[in-house]
């Protein structure tokens, strides 16, 4: 290499240094930055460069010269291949130990917090567990999974983590670009698809299929059941993966919120209304919950599932409109559980309704730190902060935080 330059087809080897937050570890190579997948802190690995940015390169591990104490063999075949999960080759406490790692890290860079909790395991906690599964489709009509960071789509016939009770849909060919298979919590199943359904499909499921969003026979929506509370959800609409998130996230926020009877308590990304009904179980009839949702399915499902609590208000509008248009005054708690992008441009009208105590419900702890910076700005401390492994083989956490006035 007369002039410096990276040779890839030489598969140099790299020490690797920490996990880093998207399910990669970060290693230095001529002294460039490469975020390596497919090892683990404290790795010795012979690398493949994937990506070459201004700033950093992207690399997978091809072979392990020294492994850490927490890699196994990968139990899927598709493992380093296929882009749905991050951590087939980490123990189940190991990928808990790297979760910790990256929430810690993110709190402390981006919002100069420490954070001596762990990420904590929820069952199952390895494979058969996601009840919701969106499977792409090749040019040949063969269902797979999309490759790390690429449109190409890699034909599967098993995958490991996706519950064993959901609908067939990776032993046939499909005349669609997409098919998601559905099981609900009480064992009603459902297919979300644009293809042509023959009608051995439909038999396949039990005659629930819907297609583009067009029920064909009868039914188009499931029923999920969380402790005593039923909560309709239509079609591919928003629901928690793992069979066990809902009732977890559901204790976790009711222990942090400490409701009390006749409070006023607003629910914002309120979804179906998974938190809004505990909450308005909580504040009992002389109470208020006003619940804030701008997609209309779900909506209309918050509705079907709230319209017996009177304390309940519903609103249809995006958390931003129903900040800046005011209707709530003031409120004792705030819940918000917002996407992936965080609450930023909603932080600073949560804090002006002045709650004692805000319940925020992150699956990106990076967007989490940000925010709690924001709300640090505007008078309000982390008390205290959960995190739990939700979405096992993958980088993904969920973190429930509890911020009450400086």
């Amino acid at each position: 290499m007369d002039d410096g330059a990276i040779v890839v087809e030489e598969l140099p080897v790299v020490d690797v240094g920490p996990v880093a937050h998207g399910g990669h570890c970060v290693a230095r190579l001529d002294g460039q930055v490469v975020f390596v997948r497919h090892t683990l802190p404290g790795e010795r690995v012979r690398i493949r460069i994937t990506e070459r940015g201004k700033r950093f390169l992207r690399a997978d591990a091809v072979e392990v010269l020294d492994a850490a104490p927490d890699r196994v063999a990968a139990p899927c075949r598709y493992a380093g291949d296929c882009g749905g999960c991050d951590f087939q080759h980490v123990s189940p406490a190991g990928q808990r130990r790297l979760l910790t790692s990256v929430v810690r890290e993110q709190l402390d860079r981006l919002a100069g917090l420490t954070w001596e909790g762990e990420v904590e395991a929820v069952e199952p906690d390895d494979l058969g567990w996601r009840t919701r599964v969106g499977f792409a489709v090749d040019d040949v009509g063969r269902p797979g999974l999309r490759r790390h960071r690429s449109h190409d789509i890699v034909p599967i016939e098993e995958c490991l983590i996706a519950h064993p009770d959901l609908p067939r849909v990776l032993d046939r060919t499909w005349d669609a670009e997409s098919v998601e298979a559905i099981v609900s919590s009480t064992g009603e199943r459902l297919l979300v698809t644009d293809a042509t359904i023959p009608d051995a499909v439909e038999h396949a499921v039990d005659g629930v299929v819907a297609v583009d969003g067009t029920v064909r026979g009868g039914r188009g929506a499931l029923t999920e059941r969380v402790r005593d509370h039923a909560m309709r959800v239509s079609g591919s609409g928003f629901w928690q993966v793992h069979p066990a998130a809902a009732v977890t996230l559901v204790d976790a926020v009711l222990d942090a919120a400490e409701v009390r009877a006749g409070e006023t308590v607003v629910d914002l990304y309120a979804g179906v209304g998974l938190f809004t009904s505990f909450l308005a179980d909580a504040v009992g009839e002389q109470g208020t919950v006003v619940s804030v949702e701008s997609d209309h399915r779900a909506s209309r499902d918050a509705r079907r599932n709230l319209h017996d609590r009177p304390q309940v208000r519903l609103i249809g509008a995006t958390v931003e409109q129903a900040l800046e248009s005011g209707p709530f005054g003031s409120a004792d708690v705030v819940v918000l559980d917002p996407p992936r992008t965080g609450a930023k441009r909603a932080v600073a009208g949560i804090a002006a309704l002045t709650p004692r105590r805000v319940v925020y419900v992150a699956c990106d702890p990076a967007a989490l730190a940000r925010d709690l910076a924001t709300f640090a700005d505007l008078g309000y401390r982390l008390e205290h902060l959960r995190g739990f492994a939700l979405f096992p083989m993958t980088h993904h956490v969920e973190c429930v935080a509890t911020l009450v006035p400086a």
